[in-house]
């Protein structure tokens, strides 16, 4: 027996080592707070001024020592040479835990008094145990730092001088204000002493005590200058902490005696705990919006001349754990500048210079709040805006998972009820979107009824607001105003911009103009950062100035604003967003799934989310010839052993009836297999696509559902485990198979489902279902059967275990689930109100998730730092080893090059799964501190316990993913780069052999070996820095290519920049060519079934545009990998072609789910067609459709006279989209049809088509 060594690993951030450039001293202050150092330094002046020979002091900023090479050098220069070590950790040892350890060893090496304390004023109890000092020193010292301030810290070093027998005088640590108010020139100033104008209203700062301590106010003193500008009365308030008691009382009480309407809040961190229930704040009492403005850690220079915006410890410190509190982030409003170097302690001492533009348009945010706020509901104007993608009048009203019009009419219910002035309405919901497709759109403006304009002079004074940058990427990509498409010369004037909006009384509805990648195709397809048009420009212009909006709301995910050119986050005022939105309140409808995509439009566009629900969810049980294929099964195996003549006769029709629709392929049924086998598969196929979850038609924002829809999403909730998993928490058919004793070893979620059933089959699952009880699958259907009774009340609970489920279904979860209608509609009226809308956690609910209801809260997203959590790991580990081994026995051996196509919002959603898995493909672990759960470094497996060859994996990168996750761009990095370093055979370790054999290649063409090494290391590739997407959605919507190349050429150009180990996205289209040339196998995850890959443009674009790339590149076509995470004790490792096929069957030509869908009219419809383009654009880059699917969706779309009936009255458009892309299919040879009469039929449904269009 051996043990085997994993090889740690530290985060590399890309930074260089620093050399702080200090002499050695007595005493050596170790403290990630500028302001804490600050006061030390103040204190060591006056201590050198009263004692001359008093102990020397060094202080260090532990942000400067983040790089290992760093600490090792201040080791050597500084602290090996001190008498006493002082180090101050917010966040424990994990938080600089190399540190912590070098430090810790060095001073026990050489008897140097160390002192560890909490960074806050929380014990410690690991921190005490690494110090050398007694307890009761510990803790007076502790106490010194906690009480702050330059007279504390004066006594803090003199007490340290005693300990090192210097003769001093200290006092015991003395307790100052915790909180109190601040005003520029008045000392301990009181609300009246405050220079306030009482008919104004009252914004309160707040800040931390230590910048008060500190002296560090400029900024401060900015926001005070700017908010008085805004007609605002600045009331700033200093706290130690919003999490002490004392301090959190003194601020609620100022805040109520000031009447605070709105508060901009400077501290980070959250009260709440991320999924726990929330904590009171002492800004509860004012109910007002809470603004965070971000004092960066950072320096102004790299902001302005970078894209990121913010450092990962910034966006987990002031804005994704903020966020948890409900709070709606601002600007960074100021920097950290170096004001000089302290002699004394050779620090450098920090102050914040604050950015006087950004302090303004935080105030003018403020301002706009509180114009909001002060408005009376009848004389507000709101403006609510569609988004309109692909550009076509087919697609208006984009909204995933959302009946975007019917939602939009249950709006508008709600606020006529609510006051507001709403001229009119409509009787339905498709006459709402025919009256605005009667005006212009981004497929039409010609002939169009113009409704509302925008002259030219106006644009003018509009455009010239804007900011130099911005006027001048604008007019060098478009040219003059008067070339825009929206554009109407007059013929008396100067002519005006047609705008796609119209006016209910006070509330005006409109459609969001395109990104302009339409107006110019060809030359626009591989612009990743296209900035938008004069008529985007006009529209938002006409909504700010003409319109003049209190609010704006967004209806629906997702529309391209928050997409457009600029920052990740702490944006600059030339960067798009926030230069067309400017500084208006914004309400943002959004489903309660997708954290990602809502938290970059609270990020880039200063939005309160107003979460709602998913779309219900249902069994997609048999139909059709599914139906009669398992009718013909159960026949079958009932006459097997009975009638020999029978079962050849029903083997040969059950044959050639799933050879004939194509079940055969799909079902991976090969040609020469045996028949027994092949009827196997066949019979377990039908049993999982009738149990796969599929949608029962859209959610209605501010409608819960009802009926059946109700009925079954209750079951869809509580068919997953949750939290605990026990008692009411316990998956509902999991409890009954236990209620009815079967065998422990039988699990209705992970299950064989054509598998004999060989146990017992109790009378109340026997009587639900007259068919034959033959295998696990017959068994979950009547589990299933029977959780609907139970949930209706038509049927009791047979046993305790699914009791206790049920009395969680009708005690808590039901209402739950009916609030959230109301829930919506409220929050939206609460938002418009200017008040304080909740915050709530944000994910799937049905992959074991309820803790998201009920929606109509401002949702938040994740702890970055937490990220990949322990969970999360354990999933990636188990589907990298299921995927390795699939893989293996598909191709006979191990792969050794993937690639994973990673996005942001999915890794929101999981805890971070797709790296997870990453990590386990290399053989990579994350190692994370036991007390905080952050991710603290890694530790590399060795071989032998991976038990086989390490994975060179190369990740493709959202957008999105780039902005909110620099951290884990940082930690796969780092992991990728220490496997390559390792020494260990090439069949062992490819990455190393791959990443060697490409930097001597590169070296031999002229690069130095160092940058060479660098771009060989390269992992992670995604999107231009300041820009989203893949490339495909334009040039597939506007029929641009026409060979692979094209497509790989878009795929590239978007995708070809290299992140991690310092480069923030440094172009090398090479880089990911030689990646993309080389690689085995395509991944992407898949992490619930609350929607699928046909529901989305993203899947082809990322997926599919890997696929393609490879394919252009090679000449040949590469597995890609579509796995199912949505169960995450299961991972299923599937092909992307056989979920493709799942999709198609079970939701896609589902007349359930067609029946859904035609529920919501225009939307309805909407979705068919979408449906259509997703599958054709996978044919087009993936090829992993098959005619069979083409087949089949023709004929339940267009042969079907009722289907077809309804697609010609709701959405015309899309009848004619549908038959123009199922056209484009043949024309390109994506579909060869088994029927004689498809292109007859297309032919006639484009005439018509083009006919009543005409």
């Amino acid at each position: 027996m051996h043990l085997l060594a994993a090889t740690p690993g530290g985060i590399d951030d890309g930074s260089e080592a620093v050399d702080l450039n200090q002499d050695p001293a007595d005493i050596v202050i170790l403290s990630a707070a500028d302001t804490e150092i600050a006061c030390f330094a103040a204190a060591q002046a006056r201590r050198q001024e009263k004692d001359p020979s008093a102990p020397s002091l060094r202080c260090a900023n532990l942000l400067h020592l983040g790089h290992n090479y760093s600490v090792d050098l201040y080791l050597e220069q500084v602290i090996g040479s001190a008498k006493l070590v002082i180090g101050r950790l917010l966040g424990g040892r994990g938080y600089w835990s190399y540190g912590v350890d070098e430090v810790t060893a060095l001073c026990r090496d050489k008897g140097i008094a160390l002192a560890w304390l909490p960074g806050d004023d929380q014990p410690d109890t690991e921190l005490h145990g690494l110090s050398t000092l007694p307890a009761e020193t510990l803790h007076r010292l502790w106490q010194y730092c906690v009480h702050g301030g330059i007279d504390n810290a004066d006594h803090a070093l003199a007490y340290a001088a005693t300990l090192m027998d210097h003769a001093a005088e200290w006092q015991e640590p003395a307790p100052l204000l915790r909180a109190g108010l601040y005003w520029p020139g008045k000392t301990l100033p009181d609300i009246t002493d405050l220079p306030h104008d009482t008919a104004q209203p009252t914004a309160a700062i707040v800040f931390y005590r230590a910048l008060y301590q500190a002296a560090n106010l400029r900024v401060i003193d900015a926001l005070i200058t700017a908010l008085q500008a805004a007609g605002i009365n600045p009331l700033p308030i200093y706290a130690a902490s919003l999490k002490d008691p004392v301090a959190a009382d003194t601020v609620s009480d100022l805040m109520a005696r000031g009447t605070v309407e709105i508060v901009l809040n400077g501290t980070g961190f959250a009260l709440s705990v991320p999924g726990a229930a929330r904590s009171q704040t002492p800004f509860d009492g004012q109910d007002c919006p809470v603004l965070q403005v971000v004092f960066s850690g950072g320096n102004e220079a790299a902001w302005r001349d970078g894209t990121r915006g913010l450092a990962a410890r910034d966006i987990a410190m002031n804005v994704a754990l903020p966020e948890v509190d409900g709070r709606l982030l601002t600007r960074a409003v100021s920097f950290k500048g170096s004001a000089k170097r302290d002699p004394l302690t050779q620090a450098d001492i920090v102050t914040y210079d604050p950015v006087p533009d950004r302090c303004q348009f935080v105030a003018d945010l403020a301002g706009q709040w509180l114009r909001l706020r002060r408005t009376p509901a009848s004389d507000r104007r709101v403006a609510i805006i569609f988004a309109n993608y692909p550009n076509k009048d087919a697609r208006l009203g984009n909204g995933v998972g959302l009946d975007t019009p019917a939602g939009t009419l249950a709006l508008l219910d709600g606020l006529r009820q609510a006051g507001y002035h709403v001229d009119g309405g409509f009787d339905s919901s498709d006459a709402l979107i025919n009256h605005l497709k009667a005006g212009p759109t981004n497929a039409a403006i010609k002939g169009r009824d113009i409704r509302e304009c925008l002259a030219l002079p106006d644009y003018h004074y509009f455009f010239s607001s804007l900011p130099d940058a911005v006027q001048q990427a604008v007019t060098d990509r478009w040219g003059p105003p008067e070339a825009d498409p929206f554009f109407h010369a007059g013929e008396t004037d100067c002519g005006f911009f047609a705008l796609p909006v119209f006016r209910l009384g006070n509330i005006a509805i409109g459609l969001q103009p395109a990104r302009g990648y339409n107006i110019d195709p060809k030359s626009s397809y591989h612009s990743p950062d296209l900035v938008p048009p004069h008529g985007y420009l006009a529209f938002y212009a006409w909504i700010r100035e003409a319109f003049r909006a209190h609010a704006a709301l967004h209806m629906g995910k997702h529309g391209n604003l928050e997409w457009l050119p600029g920052k990740a986050i702490a944006l600059s005022e030339s960067c798009f967003p926030e230069a067309i939105l400017g500084p208006m309140p914004h309400l943002y409808p959004f489903i309660v799934n997708d954290p990602g995509e809502g938290t970059q439009a609270k990020r880039r566009a200063q939005a309160v989310i107003i979460d709602h629900l998913t779309p219900p969810l249902t069994r997609a049980e048999s139909y059709g010839p599914l139906k009669d294929l398992e009718l013909l099964v159960d026949e079958y195996f009932e006459a097997a052993g009975v009638d020999p003549r029978r079962i050849k006769v029903l083997k040969r029709d059950i044959l050639d009836l799933t050879h004939r629709i194509g079940l055969s392929q799909d079902c991976g049924i090969q040609p020469d297999e045996d028949e027994e086998q092949a009827l196997a598969k066949l019979d377990n196929y039908l049993c999982e696509l009738k149990e796969m979850q599929i949608r029962d038609g859209l959610h209605i924002f501010g409608r819960a559902p009802q009926g059946d829809q109700m009925t079954d999403l209750l079951v869809a909730l509580a068919r997953v485990p949750r939290g605990t998993a026990q008692g009411g928490d316990a998956s509902l058919i999991r409890a009954l198979a236990k209620d009815f004793k079967f065998d422990g070893s039988f699990d209705p979620l992970d299950c064989v489902m054509g598998d004999v059933w060989t146990d017992s089959k109790p009378n109340t699952l026997q009587d639900l279902d007259p068919a034959p009880w033959r295998s696990n699958g017959d068994t979950v259907e009547r589990l299933e059967a029977l959780s609907r009774l139970m949930v209706l009340g038509q049927a009791a609970a047979p046993g305790p275990n699914s009791a206790a489920v049920l009395d969680w279904i009708t005690g808590s979860l039901r209402g739950m689930v009916e609030n959230c209608g109301p829930a919506e509609i409220n929050g939206v009226l609460t938002a418009l109100d200017g008040r304080f809308l909740d915050p709530g956690p944000s994910g799937a609910p049905t992959r074991g998730r309820p803790d998201v209801l009920p929606t109509g809260r401002n949702f938040y997203s994740v702890d970055t730092r937490t990220v990949p959590t322990p969970a999360a790991w354990t999933l990636g580990w188990k589907s990298a080893q299921l995927l390795v081994e699939t893989y293996a026995q598909e191709h006979g051996d191990y792969p050794t090059r993937l690639a994973l196509s990673c996005w942001g919002t999915a890794n929101m959603r999981t805890g971070g799964d797709d790296i997870a898995q990453a990590l386990a493909l290399m053989g990579v672990r994350p190692l994370w501190d036991s007390a905080s759960r952050r991710v603290t470094g890694f530790e590399i497996l060795p071989t032998d316990m991976l038990d086989r060859p390490r994975v060179d994996v190369t990740l493709r990168i959202s957008g999105f993913f780039r902005d909110a996750f620099p951290n884990l761009i940082d930690l796969v990095d780092s992991a990728a780069r220490a496997v390559a370093a390792l020494d260990e055979p090439a069949e062992l370790n490819p990455l190393a052999a791959n990443v060697r054999a490409e930097a001597d290649a590169l070296a031999a063409d002229g690069l130095d070996i160092d940058t060479a090494k660098q771009r060989a290391g390269a992992r992670i590739f995604g999107s231009k820095p300041g820009a989203y997407g893949a490339g495909l959605q334009a040039l597939i919507d506007e029929k641009g290519w026409t060979t692979d190349a094209d497509l790989a050429e878009a795929y590239l150009a978007w995708g070809g920049y290299a992140y991690g180990a310092g480069r923030e996205g440094e172009a090398d289209r090479a880089g990911l060519e030689r990646r993309l040339s080389k690689v085995q196998a395509i991944l992407h995850n898949q992490d619930n079934r609350e929607h699928d890959l046909l529901d989305s443009d993203d899947y082809y674009q990322f997926e599919g545009g890997m696929a393609v790339t490879t394919r252009a590149l090679t000449g040949q076509t590469v597995p890609v990998y579509h796995n199912d995470h949505s169960r995450p004790e299961s991972p299923r490792i599937r092909k992307l072609e056989d979920e493709i096929g799942r999709v198609v069957r079970a939701r896609v030509v589902n007349p359930k789910w067609i029946a859904g869908v035609m529920r919501h009219g225009y939307k309805g419809a909407f979705e068919m067609s979408a449906t259509v383009d997703y599958l054709f654009a996978f044919a087009a880059t993936a090829r992993a459709v098959s005619d069979h699917h083409f087949d089949a969706v023709f004929e339940a779309y267009l042969m079907d006279p009722a289907v077809r009936d309804f697609l010609q009255h709701s959405n015309p458009d899309a009848l004619h989209d549908i038959a123009a892309r199922l056209t484009e299919a043949q024309d390109r040879g994506l579909w060869s049809s088994r029927r004689n009469d498809t292109r007859p039929v297309l032919a006639e449904l484009l005439r018509q088509g083009s006919a009543l269009s005409g």
